[in-house]
């Protein structure tokens, strides 16, 4: 389908009809939240949710760490919540920590309580995340990775993540384009920020320099990714965009052997074995799934994102209108 979103394809305009099928159901959805026909869930404590209106990765997940982190150097105890989408768990919420199974739970909400020192719980219904995360913490703060179009869970802050490389592809709602909601829908957000340049108005967030670590020994010292400048490897992405991974690579210096996989691939260990002596890099998204086969040559790469000061200003002038759930008036 990515080839139809994100390029002229004329085999996009025969799956109109069916986006505007998508298109009033979603209006009608809306509607039934507008007219408070279904519920939306309130809580007593903030929640934010960072979302986007395209199908695949933006980005969502490495600017939640950054403001989880962020939310705790302000003295703020924040939590997560995310679908735990991928997860084959009888039942929901699942309380996510760091050793948690991502087949159970999903590879990002491991990935989130890995690295974002904050709790985390995931449901498909996020509503229920939220009321176990808030009943059984003691987080003053919620985070939700992705859940934009999940009304029935009740926001207080809406930030938004634009892919700045790929844009809205071909302006259409799916299935003929990658949009979710129409690019109007960025009118009603409180903050928008771009992975990668966008439009001028629009803050940024940027990749600081990518660090390698071996699967086998996740405790060593971080590498920076730029000493394997020259080397030849194999590059794995399981992820709504694979091109962003293998293109920083490349932006790196490394001669790449790329290997795409559909996002939330559950791996065989046959899966990354290539029949050679060459190094297997990933993201730290793919090393939760495949940790357990890895041998010494398969190393992830961590990468954190730092949002310009403009967007940094803007958001912490807006923590300062949350309060008890509800925005200032």
């Amino acid at each position: 389908m990515k080839s139809i979103w994100y390029g002229n394809n004329p085999l996009s305009y025969l799956l109109l009809p069916l986006s505007l099928v998508f298109w009033t159901l979603g209006v009608f959805r809306r509607m039934l939240f507008f007219l408070h026909l279904k519920k939306t869930h309130r809580f007593p404590t903030p929640v934010i949710v960072v979302g986007n209106i395209t199908v695949g990765g933006t980005g969502k997940t490495p600017l939640v760490i950054w403001l989880a982190r962020h939310l705790i150097s302000l003295g703020y105890q924040p939590g997560i919540v995310a679908r735990g989408y991928g997860g084959k768990a009888s039942h929901w919420p699942q309380q996510v920590r760091a050793d948690s199974d991502p087949v159970m739970v999903g590879d990002e909400a491991v990935l989130l309580a890995r690295l974002s020192g904050c709790p985390v719980c995931v449901a498909p219904e996020r509503a229920q995340a939220v009321r176990e995360l808030l009943e059984y913490t003691r987080c003053n703060i919620v985070l939700s990775d992705d859940g934009l179009q999940h009304y029935a869970m009740g926001r207080d802050l809406e930030i938004v993540v634009i892919d700045g490389e790929r844009g809205f592809g071909n302006g259409f709602l799916l299935p003929a384009g990658p949009l979710r909601e129409l690019p109007g829908r960025l009118r009603r957000a409180d903050l928008l920020i771009s992975n990668g340049p966008w439009r001028d108005e629009t803050p940024t967030m940027a990749v600081r320099e990518p660090q390698v670590l071996p699967l086998l020994d996740l405790s060593e010292e971080p590498q920076p990714l730029s000493r394997a400048s020259g080397e030849t490897v194999h590059a794995v992405a399981g992820t709504g965009n694979p091109q962003r991974f293998f293109s920083l690579l490349q932006d790196h210096g490394l001669k790449v052997i790329p290997h795409a996989f559909r996002d939330h691939r559950v791996y065989r260990q046959k899966d990354l074995q290539f029949g050679d002596d060459l190094p297997v890099l990933m993201t730290e998204k793919d090393a939760v799934k495949y940790a357990r086969f890895a041998t010494g040559n398969y190393w992830l790469v961590r990468i954190e994102m730092l949002p310009d000061p403009a967007f940094v200003k803007k958001f912490d002038q807006l923590l300062q209108g949350l309060k008890h759930g509800q925005k200032a008036a």
